[in-house]
């Protein structure tokens, strides 16, 4: 018998748009290896990376998990049997799954994790990646999966939000999910502010059912495992489900936009934010959509903010000169338009003042006067007042020196939620008692 050794498992790209989901096969790996009495050594990590990767199937997740084991080899067959199983080949998936025997994580790791938030990373680099280290690796298809599976065991919490994941029974894979709209809306205003875009109220839509063919009947984001737990009890369906597991996540802290966006680092699909000064007039488009540009260090970068996010119209009422802050993804340079911010939020830092030069005032009949023609000066048509020039009017700013978010509606898996703001959570006691994990007997 060998002795205890730290294993670090890594696995992603599982999943497809027809079907199966990463977090399952996770749910999957964990209900093996708890019936085997495995050690585990932290919640399973469900880590979103880059969300403007074009070929990512939904949230651009990856998992990892930690364990204490005294046969690492037979757990490794194991799972790399539940990989195959449980990846969704035939419809494109290109699972990748990494192995690494050590209970601290080496730097490389960590930093290209932190690349993968926000860059887009070719997936030769992961092969390299792996083989450099001396990784024991897998992967099928062409091996993208190696990229958020590297990612995923380097990954290094600095804020984390906790997510439960509710499983379904495989005969209801791909079929309507049905839960009671009033128990969600219950569960949020219950839990509020240790879960948070369960239900959103303006539109009294439900947030945390999924609407693919995955195995997920419904996600319940949070701060605490006995919030979430507790969310469960709340929530109704006539669905029995097979049972749940809570994750730590990078969800809500909005992770990806922690890098500067420049000239050099302004490229396709890059993650990031900005500060600059608006240099043109926003042009409202079709459908309501916004674009406008800043100055950032004396070069200009479009943005772009578009009517579902809910915050089109604060961008419609900038003028040139006001100073912001912002974050988004690039988008790639089209016929149109050069590369574009798409914007995930708009914070103000300072509103120039918005002046309008007009006819003057008859302070008399408080009337506009009337132009007596080029260079002729101005006269009050009711009691004859005169005026040799325009005058400057400050028109009132309909918006604020403040952040602005998208609806909850338009949120992405990282986007920070208002609640979040200034919120730093870092301590979340790992229960070792399985009080993450259940599946139910019925």
């Amino acid at each position: 018998m060998e002795n205890e050794t730290v294993l670090n498992i890594g696995f992603d790209d599982t999943d497809s748009p027809k079907g199966m989901c990463t977090t399952f096969l996770a749910y999957k790996i964990v209900d093996l290896l708890q019936k085997q009495k495995t050690e585990f050594l932290d919640f399973p990590r469900l880590i979103r990376f880059n969300p403007n990767i074009p070929w990512k199937t939904r949230g651009n997740g990856a998992v990892s998990i930690k364990i204490k084991t005294r046969n690492p080899s037979k757990i490794k067959k194991q799972i790399k049997n539940l990989v195959s199983k449980y990846s969704d080949i035939e419809n494109g998936a290109n699972p990748g799954l990494v192995f690494f025997q050590s209970d601290s994580i080496p730097s490389e790791f960590v930093d290209f994790s932190n690349l993968a938030l926000w860059q887009l990373i070719n997936r030769n680099s992961g092969k390299k990646f792996a083989k450099k280290n001396n990784l024991e690796f897998f992967y099928q298809g062409n091996g993208q999966g190696l990229i958020g599976a590297i990612g995923a065991i380097g990954y290094d919490f600095q804020d984390h939000t906790l997510e439960l994941l509710s499983y379904r029974k495989k005969q209801k894979f791909g079929k309507e999910r049905k839960i009671s709209t009033q128990s969600v809306k219950n569960m949020q205003e219950k839990t509020f502010p240790n879960t948070y875009n369960s239900f959103d109220t303006k539109k009294g839509r439900v947030l945390i059912t999924p609407h693919g063919p995955d195995p997920v009947f419904y996600g319940v984001r949070g701060e605490n495992v006995d919030s979430l737990v507790y969310a469960t009890k709340i929530l109704k369906s006539d669905e029995k489900l097979d049972g749940y597991m809570i994750f730590k996540s990078n969800q809500g802290t909005g992770d990806h936009l922690k890098n500067e966006l420049d000239s050099k680092t302004m490229k396709p699909y890059a993650s990031g934010k900005i500060t600059g000064i608006v240099s043109n007039i926003p042009k409202i488009v079709k459908g309501g959509h916004v674009f406008f540009k800043i100055n950032s260090n004396n070069h200009e970068f479009w943005c772009a903010v578009y009517k579902p996010t809910g915050i089109s119209t604060v961008a419609s009422h900038l003028i040139k000169g006001d100073k912001i802050h912002v974050g988004g993804g690039v988008r790639k340079a089209s016929k149109n338009f050069p590369r574009i911010i798409n914007l995930e939020f708009i914070k103000i830092i300072n509103l120039e003042k918005n002046n309008s030069i007009t006819n003057p005032l008859c302070k008399k009949c408080n009337k506009k006067m009337k132009s007596k023609g080029q260079n002729q000066g101005f006269q009050c048509i009711r009691c004859g007042k005169k005026a040799t020039k325009k005058t400057s009017i400050e028109i009132p700013r309909k918006i604020r020196k403040q952040l602005y978010l998208p609806k909850i509606s338009a949120h992405r898996h990282l986007s920070r939620p208002l609640q979040r703001i200034g919120i730093i959570n870092k301590s979340t006691k790992f229960d070792k008692s399985l009080s993450w994990f259940c599946v139910y007997r019925n």
